[in-house]
Order: structure tokens, then sequence, then C-alpha cells
């Protein structure tokens, strides 16, 4: 993502030049349209997805793969949110090695059922949200 630093800080009542205005709307479209991941079919996670929410929307059944650290390096403490916007249901699937654990099941609980990933160590992740057996 770009950074559009303002050239000062600016007060109520003060006038912004259109140079700032410009890097300020960039800077928000950038944040606003960066952050959806939208997936037609079963999904295997990559780094880019790193904070952002990965959107499901499939008719049928699908599956999204949290890959092993030997194929994404996640970092520690990296978060992904999942969306399921279809009528499929979607199945986290831990890659080869992985462990993914949850104090539920590992499906979506629906449509619009929102859910997420979050790494705590190499090969080892949590997930929470709306998620049944």
């Amino acid at each position: 993502m770009a950074t559009y630093p303002l050239s000062e800080a600016y007060a109520d009542g003060d006038v912004l030049s259109a140079s700032d205005v410009n890097s300020i709307t960039e800077g928000v479209n950038d944040i606003a349209f960066g952050v959806l991941n939208a997936q037609t079919a079963s999904y295997t996670l990559v780094l880019t997805d790193v904070a952002k929410v990965v959107t499901m929307t499939v008719a049928s059944a699908n599956n999204l793969t949290v890959p092993p650290n030997s194929s994404v390096a996640f970092p520690t403490g990296t978060q992904v949110l999942i969306y399921q916007g279809g009528a499929g249901q979607t199945t986290i699937v831990a890659g080869a090695g992985v462990t993914v654990r949850t104090q539920t099941g590992l499906k979506l609980s629906g449509q619009y059922a929102v859910a997420g990933l979050l790494k705590l160590a190499t090969n080892e992740w949590v997930a929470f949200g709306n998620l049944t057996t």
C-alpha cells in the first residue's frame, strides 16, 4: 500500500491544497479497495491475504486451505478474515503439517458467516467466529 503523508497537520477550518486532497483520496481508495480478495472456487491462502478479507462466493461446498509455513511463510500474528458470501459452505482445511485449532468446528455456519484465522506459531493457527462442525 502506498503512503501519502500530508505536508503538515491541519486543524478544523484550515483550507487543504489540491495536492493534499488528492493524497488523502488516493490513500483512502487504497484502503477501501485493497482489503477484499474475492474467490469463486476453493482457495489456498497466499501471503497477500494478510489483514484482508477473503470472500468465498461459491454456490457449492468449497475449501479454504491454510498452507504449511514451508509453502507460505506468514508472520506469526497474521490475521485473515473469511466471509462466506455464497450458498456453498466453506470449510477451513489445514494443509500438510498445519494444525488449525478451534473451539467448535472448521465450517463456516452458513451464507453471510464471518470467521477469522490467527497464526500462533510456525504451523499453528486458531480459527474463530461463526463456525460449526
